[in-house]
């Protein structure tokens, strides 16, 4: 198994178009299959090759209480439905008064959809493999390759009605199939139950902690308070007001990324708060507002910041003359360590491009550059 195939991982999940949860929801589906072991998985020539209709299957059972829950819990940007919502709805609607998902499922699994809502499931079968083969499948590895198709390939069935049993064997037998390189195959059987939660050590933590309390707490309950962040919007804000405290004393501010002199500007994070819950100082430079737009969440190639090294230098020397200690006990946790020689700022900014090199390099996360 290569290092190569983890890193793409990586880059697919952090990286590849976020517009919806397709991505997700197929990256969970295929690794679900696998650690179910389906006997329906067959190898050759290199390839893994699994029933679309099994994905099928995941998705109308990730999906179903997504849709049903009273919550609202947003799968798509925008105002734009999922493209198979209509038809899930329909189904979802039909189950309310005999069972909900638990009915729904039993139906699917064993006893076969009901004829009266064979037409409406059939339909939203369809429409489930045509978004599946067509959206994420197509799109997921263009992070790391221009061609579409690059990990996922599928070869379509025959979808017609030709029985009167409509249930998850149908559903096998007549959508299709999809192949993922072998190496993926094997790197989601290691690594899938930590990719999708089950194994994750925030999972256990909060497992564990809900058993202790003799069930007295729900792993959501105990999850979201792990996830608490110590950086509320508050101390954001209180950071923002500070620094532009210190730029009110200058004559003018340039855009740390262009050079332009600006009189409006937005407080930058170097390094996306979205990526690293850092409020440091050193982390915030001024920048001109469709300059900050344009970079959002994405991570500053190294030799972006080098090519910026002396702007960026220049507001650290600042900072450090107005709010000297707070400054440096920051920059000294976060890009110093112990070296503390009087030529600080080059070092840190090495550092800065480390940090930035690895974000991109292992992390997955999206190179910016002007």
């Amino acid at each position: 198994m290569q290092y190569e195939v983890f890193q793409n991982i990586s880059k697919i999940i952090e990286r590849d178009s976020k517009a919806t949860t397709y991505k997700f929801a197929l990256l969970r589906g295929v690794i679900d299959i696998i650690q179910d072991n389906s006997p329906y998985i067959t190898i050759s020539n290199d390839r893994v090759h699994f029933p679309i209709g099994l994905l099928i299957e995941k998705w109308l059972m990730y999906y179903y209480p997504i849709l049903e829950s009273s919550i609202n819990i947003p799968q798509i940007n925008g105002e734009t439905n999922l493209a198979f919502e209509t038809q899930l709805k329909k189904i979802i609607t039909e189950y309310q008064t005999i069972g909900g998902l638990s009915a729904f499922y039993n139906d699917l699994k064993n006893k076969g959809i009901p004829k009266n809502l064979q037409a409406d499931f059939f339909a939203l079968a369809k429409k489930l493999k045509v978004t599946i083969t067509t959206m994420p499948m197509k799109y997921i590895g263009r992070s790391i390759s221009n061609d579409y198709y690059s990990i996922f390939q599928f070869e379509s069935g025959n979808a017609k009605r030709n029985t009167t049993e409509i249930d998850l064997e149908f559903l096998i037998n007549t959508s299709g199939s999809f192949s993922i390189p072998f190496d993926y195959y094997e790197a989601f059987k290691v690594l899938g139950s930590f990719i999708n939660g089950q194994d994750a050590i925030l999972f256990k933590w909060a497992e564990f902690s809900v058993n202790a309390s003799d069930k007295k707490l729900s792993i959501e309950k105990v999850v979201n308070e792990v996830l608490k962040s110590p950086i509320t919007e508050r101390e954001i804000k209180a950071s923002k007001k500070f620094y532009e405290d210190i730029l009110a004393k200058q004559k003018f501010v340039e855009c740390v990324w262009t050079g332009e002199k600006i009189t409006s500007y937005d407080v930058d994070h170097v390094i996306p708060f979205a990526v690293w819950k850092n409020n440091d100082l050193w982390n915030l430079l001024p920048s001109r507002p469709k300059t900050n737009n344009q970079k959002r969440d994405k991570i500053p190639s190294s030799a972006f910041i080098e090519s910026r090294k002396a702007e960026i230098i220049h507001y650290w020397d600042l900072i450090n003359e107005y709010q000297s200690q707070r400054f440096q006990k920051e920059i000294r946790v976060a890009l110093l360590g112990n070296n503390l020689n009087s030529d600080w700022q080059h070092a840190a900014i090495k550092q800065l491009k480390s940090s930035c090199d690895y974000l991109i390099a292992n992390r997955g996360y999206q190179e910016w550059k002007i």
